[in-house]
């Protein structure tokens, strides 16, 4: 059980700290495609999309479906 709860908090911790990134990475450059967010944090897909349904969640990002794709800003 123990060795259960310690993956689960490192991979709470990673989406953290991978949430983190996005905000920092969106406060300095403004909005961009998700496609353009990925590249900019790099690290696993899976935990940046769950990264960014964190910060979706807590209200702090907004995402616009457009023709192009998704755009990623933060909340004003």
């Amino acid at each position: 059980m123990a060795k259960t709860v310690n993956a689960v908090t490192s991979c709470l911790g990673q989406i953290g700290d991978t949430a983190g990134t996005i905000w920092h990475a969106l406060n300095e450059n403004g909005p961009m495609s998700l496609a353009k967010l990925f590249e900019e944090v790099g690290g696993n897909r899976d935990v940046v999309m769950q990264a960014v349904g964190w910060l979706a969640r807590e209200g702090k990002i907004e995402i616009v479906e457009t023709k192009r794709g998704r755009i990623v800003s933060l909340r004003a």
